[in-house]
């Protein structure tokens, strides 16, 4: 049986849902915490109900309900950054994307505390992930990994300017065959929200890992600016103002435009 806070949902098309940084548990690391809003602060907030609909459309979820400060799935297991020379967090992260610190003083984790998460909570979700893979390679040709992400559209720690509502990260075209990468791009182009390929987000370790063209399994990242789904109101935010509430009307154009990107990956996975 699956642990409390993972959620499986098998579904019989060649699409898995990844959702890694959904959940806002915080399991038993609270009382070492500066702040449960800070630890919380950078989730991809409401992005489970945003994708509801892809379980109508036959896709398999992979989704933690843990704060990604208890450990970050979508992270290299060995610590090495996915981003070299730019700002980003740790397997275990110790900062805020605004380099907030999360930790009281002296109770940031150590390397046995960081093994002790991984085996806890991190080997269970890839785990899941990969008897999925399995499970749906088993039946179809292709199978295609979507690993769903969102983020406030300004962090100037992580990027200058404001994001685009859509970024699709492939790790630079390696982690999926070129028609799927055109076909996402080509969806998100057909709407009215901006989009980009490989820019800033070019897929975390999840992509980077499992997207195998050559072995049929094709992954592929979205990071989502907040604003297209979300009344976000831009620059710093405080325990008062963030997270916004999750309206449905607002969040229904996007959902429209995700229920075209998903159809795209599922007619690559088809095809």
């Amino acid at each position: 049986m699956s642990p409390s806070w993972l959620t499986v949902v098998e579904g019989s098309a060649p699409l898995i849902l990844s959702m890694p940084h959904t959940g806002t548990e915080l399991a038993d690391i609270e009382s070492k915490l500066v702040s449960p809003w800070i630890a919380r602060k950078d989730a991809d907030w409401y992005i489970e109900k945003l994708y509801d609909f892809g379980r109508e459309l036959g896709a398999s979820i992979v989704r933690t309900g843990l704060s990604r400060t208890v450990i970050d799935v979508n992270r290299d297991p060995t610590g090495v950054s996915l981003y070299p020379g730019q700002a980003t967090t740790e397997l275990c992260p110790t900062t805020t994307f605004d380099g907030e610190p999360l930790y009281k003083d002296g109770q940031a984790p150590d390397d046995a505390e960081i093994a002790r998460r991984r085996a806890q909570y991190y080997d269970p979700y890839h785990n899941a992930l990969k008897t999925q893979i399995a499970r749906l390679a088993a039946k179809h040709p292709r199978v295609v990994l979507y690993d769903c992400h969102s983020i406030r559209s300004v962090v100037p720690r992580l990027f200058e300017g404001e994001l685009p509502n859509f970024n699709i990260g492939t790790n630079s075209g390696k982690s999926c065959d070129p028609k799927l990468e055109a076909a996402v791009a080509g969806a998100c182009a057909a709407t009215n929200y901006s989009h980009v390929v490989n820019g800033r987000f070019k897929g975390g370790y999840i992509t980077r890992h499992y997207g195998q063209p050559a072995d049929n399994v094709h992954a592929i990242q979205m990071e989502l600016a907040c604003r297209g789904y979300l009344k976000e109101c831009n620059g710093p935010v405080d325990e008062k103002d963030w997270p916004v509430g999750y309206d449905p009307d607002y969040a229904a154009p996007m959902r429209a435009a995700l229920t075209q990107v998903l159809n795209a990956c599922l007619t690559f996975a088809k095809n």
